[in-house]
């Protein structure tokens, strides 16, 4: 399992590739939000997502033999983009397995990258892992899951070493600190960095309405599924049930989780635009919405919610500033 040495590992090897994303602020935004409001603004990482780290991450911590190999995931979309952009500048062929349905942008630059795209059919019920089952038992291909692999959650916990420093410099030693939530290994890895840094921060998993099973398993104390995987605009963070690493890390470590609905994310989205002239797309918009929508279940007098992405197609984007701008 993902350790604070392992953490510190990637970071290493991330050191040079990666960007160090800001926390942004507006007095605008802190006022709806009731307490100071931080936004550490993943969108602008490279690839548009937080899965720029895991999937470098995994990627470089390949051996040889492996890397000749290739790599695999599934994705529906900024996963795939992070191994992909990984594997080219490793010089790694990949695979990469994605719903028919995942946004057409994120789609056509997962191809720019120079992976080999396999749609699946999610809707009709389609598995991804029978999807990918045939390049990994028939090409030896290693498969990069998207939470459920050590060395990713290592990956996307450097932001938590990023979220412990940026913290300290604004003065901030106690808050909730919201993470969008699809399998949980964001929110792991950023747990698992603040324990050792700033054990003052407290993680909350941020999902959309049906497609809470990360909230629904810490309450329950054991692992909830969702009933659909599709149904949500919010579709980077829909998933079957949590991370089977995930799960004993957050029931350990984070505070309860927040529930925000579709509509609440375009908001945010529009909000974040209109504020601090960012671009975030549904997924990544949820721990924004609740850091705004949500206040009552947030204590203390700052919040730090993580925008883990901004991969969003031109028509859903112009629906949420229709709407909400």
């Amino acid at each position: 399992m993902t350790n604070i040495a392992m953490i510190e590992a990637a970071a290493a090897r991330l050191k040079g590739h990666v960007r160090r994303t800001p926390l942004l602020s507006s007095p605008f935004l802190d006022e709806i939000a009731g307490r100071r409001l931080f936004l550490k603004a993943e969108n602008l990482q490279h690839t548009g997502s937080f899965k720029f780290r895991g999937g470098w991450a995994a990627v470089s911590a390949l051996l040889p033999e492996a890397r000749a190999k290739g790599v695999i995931a599934f994705s529906s979309g900024n996963h795939a983009q992070g191994v992909a952009f990984a594997a080219q500048a490793h010089g790694v062929p990949a695979v990469i397995v994605m719903p028919a349905d995942a946004p057409r942008l994120k789609i056509d630059n997962t191809r720019a990258m120079g992976a080999e795209v396999v749609l699946y059919d999610r809707a009709g019920g389609e598995s991804r892992e029978a999807a990918a089952a045939p390049y990994v038992q028939g090409r030896g291909l290693t498969l990069i899951k998207p939470y459920d692999e050590p060395e990713v959650i290592a990956g996307q916990g450097t932001t938590g070493l990023e979220i412990a420093e940026q913290a300290a410099e604004v003065g901030v030693s106690t808050a909730d600190v919201l993470v969008c939530c699809g399998g949980g290994g964001l929110a792991t890895g950023i747990a698992l960095a603040l324990e050792d840094r700033a054990p003052g921060l407290r993680v909350r998993p941020a999902e959309p309405k049906g497609f809470d099973d990360m909230a629904r398993s810490l309450a329950s104390g054991q692992a909830e599924s969702n009933p659909s995987q599709t149904g949500s605009i919010c579709d980077a963070i829909l998933t079957p049930a949590p991370g089977t690493l995930s799960l004993p890390v957050l029931s350990r470590l984070a505070g309860p989780g927040l529930v925000i609905s579709d509509d609440e994310a375009l908001e945010a989205m529009a909000l974040a635009f209109k504020h601090l002239k960012v671009v975030l797309e549904p997924g990544g918009a949820v721990s924004f919405a609740a850091a705004l929508f949500r206040k009552d279940q947030i204590a203390g007098d700052a919040v730090i919610a993580v925008a883990t992405g901004g991969n969003v197609d031109a028509d859903v984007y112009a629906e949420a500033l229709r709407r909400f701008g």
